[in-house]
């Protein structure tokens, strides 16, 4: 792929907005992005996942590749009398890395930008100063001077969602960037890019590249979209833990960021299909793609959702070190992202039906 259109679709992606529950505009992305390139056919399920599908020289065996559209984010739940507003987390927040981030309400006339606030470390006590603020004395405010401008002038309304306000960049050594909502704008990134590199009907299958909904909340768009594809093989494309930041061991993230994308052998979810684990290695040895396993104790993917469909999905998660997910802005590598389009495209080339079958043949 050309680096100029891959920084394009990265920075396009990334900045686009759509917490759980509220990916409408991502969805769009999704859809006009694909049907611009005339990649494959688009459709969608009953709750808003877009799916992809690109027909190889065969109908079957069907392979699913879910990436999720949402990010974490928060919704108002209130508004103050002096104009603040109250909200909620949607997905999983760590309290110590929202506060005094700016943020982007959604309103129903248009973005209105604020930023977290609480009370000020000057006027707390020494006890105080000495623990994480909660998120229930955080607050967001828009610059609104009483509850009627916010409402009235601004449209702010209980209900509207909020996200991080965090632009695209490309950092100091041109290896690396940063922006938000990598988890998992950057799995639907690689399924676009790999159906760019597949020419024409040049895979033994029939591809599904699914932008799912609702991931951060329960996995809800996997389950919902698995129904509609019916898939023989699953991948969810996602991002993995590193362990290459200080305080961080070994224990804790054998991945590191530039080292190749993570082959996941087990987290909460899934332990994956034990042959496909081989095939995804055994392939990226033989396409000379740089790759590592990663686990994770806790935590799932939609991987969790789509090998327990019907009667059991061979399935995998393969995914790019990042770091810093669950926060407003998070890293990842440039070389990582195009390893794993590589081995996500030389695994379609493999995935024909005697392939496949092998896979449960137990």
């Amino acid at each position: 792929m050309e680096a100029k259109e891959r920084l394009d679709l990265l920075k396009r992606i990334s900045e686009v907005p759509g917490i759980s529950g509220y990916e409408d505009e991502v969805h769009r992305f999704v859809r006009e992005e694909v049907r611009r390139l005339g990649l494959a056919e688009v459709s969608s399920d009953g709750l808003g996942s877009v799916i992809c599908k690109k027909r190889g020289s065969a109908d079957e065996p069907r392979v699913m590749f879910a990436g999720h559209m949402d990010e974490i984010g928060f919704v108002v739940s209130s508004i103050t009398k002096e104009g603040f507003l109250r909200f909620l987390p949607v997905g999983g927040w760590w309290e110590q890395v929202m506060l005094a981030q700016r943020v982007i309400v959604k309103t129903r006339k248009g973005d209105v930008p604020g930023i977290i606030g609480s009370k000020p470390p000057h006027i707390l006590s020494d006890e105080e100063r000495g623990k994480v603020v909660k998120r229930t004395a955080m607050f967001i405010d828009i610059g609104a001077v009483d509850e009627k401008e916010a409402t009235e002038t601004l449209g702010v309304t209980p209900g509207d969602p909020v996200v991080p306000d965090s632009p695209f960049k490309v950092m100091a050594n041109g290896k690396l960037v940063m922006g938000k909502a990598w988890d998992d704008r950057v799995g639907i990134a690689m399924f676009i890019d790999m159906m760019k590199t597949l020419k024409g009907p040049s895979h033994p299958n029939t591809i599904y590249g699914v932008g799912t909904v609702q991931e951060e909340v329960g996995l809800r768009g996997a389950q919902t979209s698995a129904d509609v594809v019916k898939p023989h093989v699953g991948f969810a494309l996602e991002v993995d833990i590193p362990g290459d930041t200080p305080g961080m061991t070994e224990a804790e993230g054998t991945s590191k960021v530039g080292k190749g994308p993570s082959i996941m052998v087990i987290d909460s979810s899934m332990i994956p299909n034990r042959r496909l684990v081989q095939l995804a290695a055994d392939t990226a040895k033989q396409e000379k793609i740089p790759f590592q396993y990663s686990a994770m104790a806790r935590g799932g993917t939609d991987a969790g959702k789509i090998h327990m469909y019907g009667g059991g999905v061979p399935s995998l998660v393969l995914s790019i070190p990042t770091r810093y997910i669950h926060s407003h802005t998070s890293i990842i590598s440039l070389e990582d992202y195009d390893n794993a389009v590589k081995l996500i495209t030389a695994l379609v080339k493999k995935l024909d039906t005697k392939t496949v079958a092998s896979l449960t043949d137990f």
